[in-house]
């Protein structure tokens, strides 16, 4: 473990923010090649338009913060498995989670995946996770702190804010472009998730580049709306009233 807490606080946060950069791209590069494999073509993939996946530079720097204050600089393999397999297990979690209730949308869905939990996580992916986080904490987060400190002060200073400014851009417009996905499917007049997610996949592809990115970074997305939710909860209440009135009306015939 290469965490050394007697550097300036400043320097320390530059530092953890551009390995968060580093892997941010490097998670954007294994999710496009991995799809140019499958598809045989570029898709970009991620929320965000930028060549970068935040969740995997947040993963990184999570799972490397975690490491060092759960298990000592001196974590063994295991540990670092261990500890790497959950936190980006719950980062995952919490990530479509958040994503479903501020966008009603579930963007990526494990379902038909073998012990999986609400098709959020599963199994296979936390074996990577933890893989993962094994390889970067003991192998190339070493590397990327020495190099780290050989940018002069100033200079670093200059590209962690540039890259944040740039970050933080990409996501108020991101945002303002998936907030389609919720406007559209909150005024569908579909009465199931799967008509209504096929509505929304049609509008965003006939939109701007921007929208028809997302569609094809996301080509599995199912709209969620609260619409819908209310409608079964007004069906299930019917349903419950219908069979109180047969019980009722049986009981009387009963007699």
């Amino acid at each position: 473990m290469v965490i050394n807490f007697d550097y300036p606080l400043i320097t320390e946060i530059c530092y953890f923010f551009l390995m968060f950069a580093v892997f941010s791209v490097a998670g954007w590069l294994t999710e496009v090649s991995l799809k140019y494999i499958q598809f045989h073509r570029f898709i970009n993939r991620g929320f965000l338009i930028g060549p970068y996946c935040p969740i995997y530079g947040t993963g990184s720097v999570l799972v490397t913060l975690a490491v060092y204050f759960c298990a000592g600089p001196d974590a063994g393999y295991f540990e670092t498995f261990l500890i790497s397999f959950v936190f980006c297990g719950a980062l995952e979690y919490f990530v479509s989670w958040y994503m479903e209730k501020v966008f009603h949308a579930r963007w990526w869905d494990y379902s038909e995946k073998p012990m999986n939990l609400e098709g959020r996580i599963w199994i296979g992916n936390l074996i990577l996770f933890g893989l993962g986080g094994l390889i970067i904490v003991k192998l190339i987060a070493p590397v990327l702190f020495t190099a780290f400190e050989k940018i002069p002060h100033q200079l670093l200073l200059i590209l962690c804010t540039c890259i944040f400014v740039i970050m933080s851009a990409d996501y108020v417009i991101s945002h303002v472009i998936t907030a389609m996905v919720k406007k559209v499917g909150e005024s569908s007049k579909e009465d199931n998730t799967e008509e209504i997610s096929k509505e929304v996949r049609r509008i965003l592809a006939s939109a701007s580049i921007f929208h028809r990115r997302l569609m094809d970074a996301y080509p599995n997305m199912q709209a969620r709306t609260t619409k819908i939710q209310q409608r079964l909860k007004e069906d299930r209440q019917k349903l419950r009233l219908k069979l109180k009135e047969e019980r009722r009306l049986l009981y009387m015939k009963k007699r």
